[in-house]
């Protein structure tokens, strides 16, 4: 039988979220729904049998719920705001649906619209569990492998003392040629917006907010060795640690907790200056007779250069680490588990780094609905994914992981 999926948007991610759906599979057929006059032509490298067209508008959603009604599973490769509003459309239509999105703007600190949020977000948990629906969100790379291997290390100590994790998009080595050093490998408004979100993270047991201006303040940030990336890390806070605790039910439990991400040096001094001078601020000023957001400004101005963007000869890499610390009885003591992805782009497809690891990603998590593995319905993290069910995938793509184990002592009070 010929299961349908709904791929919305032919991006960066769902062009390798495509490549993978229709490798090796004859009974999957791809209904790709994007803007992009050139959709057509660029899914002819397929067979007619495996993929079909069909021009969409994101914003109608009309059109899109008929799409939906028609699917067996949608893949929701689109732009972040579109996230929510289709993980509740995809609810409302009865299908199941994969995104490796946020459902909570970690850059929103407005107390009305976080509470209207979360209300949405219960009701799309609602209706499907109702139906018996899987919506399966933070399914890439980070937020998404890093929260498996996470929960993976985790299962390897008794007590936590300690998690620390990271996620890095950076240029490889012979692509470090421009001032920043750094490329986009995913949207420049996205890479922004995480430039501006306040972070959380846990010290001596306790929450720590961290004012998004101060992100790359010197202190806030510490350098990683990573052999395998030819260069140290800026590693600076990213994201909320404190709510991943609550997830990982660490909360009350563990001493110290951050999720951050790394930059190659002199990142961090850079956009210090850029957030304190206003260029990441969100509010319009007046430009002549017009008003302009400087973050989207900056966002263009910088997207637009060739010299941040990937030739087709440039790698990117992208990392993951997992770092728990605590005691495990047969150890007698401490131990640290470590977990490491280092990925760089494969020249044979063509497909980036950033591209492999969430694409491939979001389609593993569309297999995994469609063959309902996941052994439970409603709204879904990573955290109801185990590692067995995804890193023997995405190895068969040349994604390894290396774990090590080391002799780890507390540091003194």
């Amino acid at each position: 039988m010929t299961r349908h999926v709904l791929l919305l948007g032919l991006g960066a991610q769902g062009k390798a979220a495509l490549h993978d759906l229709v490798s090796g599979d004859d009974t999957t057929h791809v209904v790709v729904a994007d803007s992009d006059p050139r959709l057509e032509a660029y899914l002819q490298r397929y067979p007619r049998e495996c993929v079909s067209a069909h021009p969409l508008d994101a914003m109608d959603e009309t059109a899109v719920a008929a799409l939906m009604r028609g699917a067996s599973v949608v893949v929701e490769a689109l732009p972040g705001p579109f996230a929510l509003p289709m993980g509740r459309l995809a609810a409302r239509c009865g299908v199941s649906l994969v995104s490796s999105m946020y459902y909570r703007d970690p850059q929103e600190q407005d107390a009305q619209t976080i509470a209207a949020t979360e209300r949405e977000i219960r009701e799309v948990d609602r209706l499907a569990k109702a139906k018996g629906l899987v919506i399966l969100t933070e399914f890439g790379l980070d937020p998404g492998l890093d929260l498996i291997l996470g929960a993976t290390a985790l299962d390897q100590v008794d007590e936590v003392h300690e998690f620390h994790a990271y996620g890095a998009g950076i240029p490889g080595p012979n692509a470090r040629n421009n001032p920043l050093k750094y490329k986009f490998s995913w949207s420049p408004m996205g890479v922004m917006r995480s430039y501006r979100r306040p972070a959380r993270i846990i010290s001596r047991g306790e929450a720590v907010d961290i004012d998004p201006t101060t992100l790359f303040e010197p202190g806030r940030h510490h350098l990683l060795d990573v052999e395998a990336i030819g260069a140290p890390l800026e590693c600076y806070p990213n994201g909320d640690a404190v709510h991943y605790a609550e997830l990982f039910g660490l909360r009350g439990k563990v001493r110290e907790m951050a999720r951050y991400t790394g930059r190659l040096p002199g990142h961090c001094a850079f956009w210090n200056v850029m957030v304190k001078s206003g260029f990441l601020d969100r509010a319009p000023v007046p430009v002549g007779d017009v008003h302009v957001s400087p973050m989207s400004f900056t966002a263009s101005v910088l997207a637009s250069q060739p010299q941040f963007q990937y030739a087709d000869d440039e790698q990117d890499m992208t990392f993951i680490r997992v770092d728990v610390r605590g005691t495990r009885a047969d150890k007698g003591g401490g131990v640290q588990v470590i977990y490491d992805l280092v990925d760089t782009r494969d020249f044979a497809t063509g497909f980036t780094s950033m591209q492999r690891t969430v694409g491939f990603t979001l389609a593993r998590g569309a297999r995994l609905i469609l063959g309902g593995e996941l052994g439970k319905h409603g709204l879904l993290t990573p955290l109801d994914v185990s590692y067995a069910s995804v890193f023997p995938a995405l190895e068969r793509h040349g994604i390894h992981v290396v774990r090590r184990e080391l002799a780890w002592s507390p540091p003194r009070a």
